[in-house]
């Protein structure tokens, strides 16, 4: 297909997407989709069954099954790295008639062993002693692995770094804080962008150190069928060092299902990323909307459809969203998944289908903010304005100072004279000669402005992260 029929094919499926994740923002995230995609799904179980058909036969305590040859081996694989979507739907039609998705997988796998006259004969070692879980829950953690190594924490990252960046091009920018939306102590801009740097770090270290557990222990996690065939084999130790080879950590104690705690955690991990990243979204409209900061226009991009002058904080706004809905789903994931009847209800089968549009949304939130960050030019006249207006914040200092020299009531003078007021430098310095203080501190305190009251801001923008 050429390049331009494949781009007019790809726009007519995404107007007919039902969801926004596969239509409107598909190209926002279509390098997820090698991840978590049905077609990843069904590579995965494919990858997981020839695998352990691999592993058996190097396993000396299955003594029927010799070990394959290197050209056999390279074969199976090679059906995992040269699957096609055509042949995935292959897989779904032979779904359509065995109502069972792994069983489809099964019969694929055997039909291609078939063909190769090496491997015909060893068709029925294809999913031995498996229960349908054993390939899923793996599966499963095969593509999650993939996802956020090679999707999300790269993207999390590169957001992190660029607030790294900033905070240090700004550490020594004075800035009004404010406190209940009211003036405040300043700081500097780039503390504050370190103050969400080190907060999102804290965050992506974490999710970098997750473990993903995976089981492979049978119908019920107690190796029934495995022993009933090979009772003197060591099948906990067969199956660690399987999961383990596929880079995943082993999980002996299961029902039919590996619990999903593993799960949890991360999406837990993700949802708190997420809003930090939401509550730095929304104070960056806030700075936007007061001037701290200029968005760059766009040729060609209308701002608002009546009013031209617009340029709005679209970005920020579009990853708010975005990341509302990613931790509604990765919350509800989290507190349903573990929690299943018995030794296993299939609840939790169509929940886990919902893993890509939760990692989608929240890569279309990261996406959002990065380009929202790259519009934009610090207006330093208006933040120095603000600073310059805001003389009534050297009351904590002065009072501080009183109390230092054990003069009498120094919060209660200085309320009684700032509280509620908006001040300059000249009311400031009236205040200040009318105050008992020494000499010294007195010149010392009248030669502070907001601009310079920043405490160790500029340090701790610098400060390396721990």
């Amino acid at each position: 297909m050429a390049n331009q029929d494949y781009d007019t094919f790809r726009d007519e499926i995404a107007v007919l997407a039902i969801s926004a994740v596969d239509g409107r923002y598909r190209d926002k995230v279509e390098d997820l989709a090698d991840h978590v995609s049905e077609f990843a799904l069904i590579r995965a179980r494919i990858k997981v069954e020839v695998e352990w058909l691999i592993h058996l036969s190097e396993e000396d305590a299955v003594a029927e099954l010799a070990p394959l040859s290197d050209d056999d081996a390279a074969f199976l694989r090679q059906i995992v790295t040269d699957f096609t979507p055509a042949q995935a739907l292959e897989v779904k039609r032979t779904e359509r008639i065995t109502n069972h998705d792994v069983k489809a997988v099964e019969y694929f796998v055997k039909e291609l062993m078939a063909a190769r006259a090496s491997l015909t004969g060893l068709k029925e070692w294809v999913h031995f002693a498996c229960t349908s879980e054993d390939i899923n829950n793996t599966a499963y953690g095969l593509m999650l692995d993939g996802a956020l190594g090679k999707a999300l924490i790269p993207q999390m990252r590169g957001l992190q770094t660029m607030l790294e960046s900033l905070a240090r091009d700004t550490a020594d920018l004075p800035m009004l804080s404010r406190t209940h939306g009211q003036t405040a102590s300043p700081t500097t801009l780039g503390k504050e962008f370190r103050n969400v740097s080190a907060r999102l770090n804290r965050q992506i270290n974490q999710l970098e150190h997750a473990q993903i557990l995976a089981k492979f222990n049978g119908a019920v996690g107690n190796f029934n069928a495995h022993l009933a065939a090979y009772p003197d084999a060591d099948w906990p130790a067969i199956s660690s060092r399987f999961i383990e080879r596929l880079g995943l950590v082993n999980n002996p104690w299961t029902t039919q299902i590996e619990p999903h705690d593993y799960l949890a955690e991360i999406f837990h991990n993700l949802s708190r990323f997420n809003q930090v990243l939401l509550d730095f979204d929304r104070d960056m409209w806030s700075y936007i909307s007061i001037d701290y900061f200029k968005q760059r226009k766009v040729e060609g991009e209308t701002g608002s459809s009546t009013m031209p002058h617009k340029i709005n904080p679209i970005d920020f706004e579009n990853s708010e969203g975005n990341l509302g809905l990613a931790n509604a789903l990765l919350q509800h994931m989290a507190g349903k998944l573990p929690v299943s009847r018995w030794q296993r209800d299939l609840s939790d089968s169509t929940v886990l289908r919902n893993i890509g549009p939760a990692l989608a949304h929240c890569l279309i939130a990261y996406g959002a903010t990065a380009r929202g960050l790259g519009r934009l030019d610090v207006n330093k006249g208006r933040i120095a304005e603000d600073l310059a207006l805001s003389w009534e914040v050297l009351a904590e200092p002065v009072q501080t100072v009183m109390r230092k020299y054990g003069l009498d009531e120094p919060y209660e003078q200085l309320k009684s004279a700032t509280r509620g007021r908006r001040m300059d430098a000249e009311i400031f310095l009236d205040i200040l000669n009318q105050l008992d203080l020494p000499p010294a501190a007195r010149a010392e305190l009248a030669d502070l402005t907001p601009e310079r009251y920043v405490g160790l801001a500029s340090d701790l923008a610098r400060r390396p992260l721990q």
